[in-house]
């Protein structure tokens, strides 16, 4: 795999592109999902980089949402379902 780099000003930057995603991951996360990606964003930056760059961000953060919301029509409490899935 060749690297290639774009000069910015004094710097070499690697160009990082992420592939397309597939066609049944286009679908918006749920508000677990988007809850869990800004707790790792803000409390677990190099997971949440880390997870990005692998492209398995979003995968993770759709199974968090649907996980969730299973947990929950089963009738889990939300405070349970927040500290396990979201903020473990």
């Amino acid at each position: 795999m060749e690297i290639t780099y774009t000069r910015v000003s004094d710097y070499l930057l690697p160009d990082i592109r992420l592939s397309e995603p597939p066609p049944e991951l286009a679908k918006p996360i749920g508000r677990y999902g988007q809850l869990r990606q800004k707790y790792l964003r803000g409390h677990r930056a190099i997971t949440y980089s880390s997870l990005l760059l692998s492209e398995r961000l979003y995968p993770h953060l759709r199974e968090v949402d649907e996980t969730a919301n299973e947990r929950r029509q089963r009738g889990v409490p939300e405070e349970i379902i927040l500290s396990v899935l979201v903020y473990e």
